[in-house]
């Protein structure tokens, strides 16, 4: 199985040159959650699909969507919504494209109620705090059954322990987005997100 990657809360057209560059599997674009640094419209998502390489695939990152908020991201023309929090299994019947339902080491016990469903197409298993930076027990981890469909790891990290994390998990997908930020926290480095895609990328061969 080849393993993804996802390069998430990308907010500027020069970071989607650094993800056409890098060419990750996913684009992460955080909507409708105000408290997070990376939040950014609907309209200013719309041109930076645009702009985005067309065999990467972009991805909605959003909290407990209502069905308006939903119909916004469908309209905006995203391959995939990524849903943190819960979701009615009523309203996830009527998504019109794939899911990444998102889970935290809080409510792994939830995995049941959404891994059967055909709308979800893969998982992000992330920090108690998604979008922290901070790592996790990943052997927490071994309680999930495992099914055919693709599954990310997310929190804390980075192209240091991205591999060790695969290693370990045995999770073919990772999933950065603090990992990949300035020193300062602000903007992704061009060369973190390059080194994060290869040192993936680099574990399909081990």
């Amino acid at each position: 199985m080849k393993n993804l990657v996802k390069i998430c809360g990308i907010t500027t057209i020069e970071e989607i040159e650094f993800i056409n560059e890098a060419k990750p599997d996913f684009a992460g674009f955080v909507l409708f959650v105000s408290k997070s640094k990376r939040n950014i419209s609907v309209e200013q998502a719309k041109k930076l699909l645009e702009n985005l390489d067309s065999q990467i695939k972009s991805v909605a990152v959003t909290i407990s969507p209502d069905e308006r908020k939903l119909q916004m991201i469908e309209e905006a023309g995203f391959d995939y919504v990524q849903i943190h929090g819960a979701i009615s299994s009523a309203l996830l019947d009527k998504t019109k494209i794939p899911v990444i339902k998102a889970f935290n080491v809080g409510d792994l016990s939830e995995y049941e109620i959404y891994h059967n469903h055909s709308n979800v197409a893969g998982y992000v298993f992330d920090a108690q705090v998604p979008g922290s930076g901070k790592e996790f027990d990943w052997t927490l981890l071994e309680q999930i059954p495992r099914d055919e469909k693709f599954a990310l790891l997310a929190g804390g990290l980075n192209p240091s322990n991205v591999k060790k994390a695969i290693s370990v998990t045995k999770i073919h997908g990772a999933d950065t987005s603090s990992g990949v930020e300035n020193e300062n926290g602000i903007g992704k480095d061009r060369n973190k997100i390059l080194k994060f895609v290869k040192c993936v990328r680099e574990t399909d061969k081990e």
